[in-house]
């Protein structure tokens, strides 16, 4: 018995087809100046979060989109702050560990030809 014979498929369009491959890759991430990066106080007695959950939201997101360890999170996540002009702290890895037990992290998205926006 010789094997079936699968359909080949040819690109016609070469230039759609690359301009499609490179968006896929595009990423956008759209921060808002204002966003509270840092905690309120709760009034409580003892120690307040140093970080606002958007913030610790903000980073396991990245953590989530990119596949990546707590570590390597935090420095991707100092270099978008860098980028973008803030000069805001950047949560440690065990903050993150400890905190992304009660944050759920949702990413919804829909599937697009165009790039990822993110917006925060």
């Amino acid at each position: 018995m010789s094997p079936a014979n699968k359909p080949r498929y040819q690109t016609t369009n070469w230039k759609q087809y690359n301009a499609a491959l490179k968006a896929r890759g595009s990423l956008s991430i759209w921060l808002d100046k204002r966003m509270a990066w840092f905690a309120a106080g709760s009034g409580k007695r003892g120690r307040s979060p140093k970080f606002s959950d958007a913030a610790i939201q903000f980073c396991l997101t990245l953590k989530n989109l990119f596949g990546l360890a707590l570590r390597q999170t935090t420095g991707l996540v100092e270099s978008v702050l860098q980028l973008c002009g803030l000069a805001w702290p950047v949560p440690d890895f065990s903050t993150l560990c400890r905190r992304q037990r009660d944050l759920n992290v949702q990413i919804p998205y829909s599937r697009s030809k165009a790039g990822l926006h993110l917006l925060v």
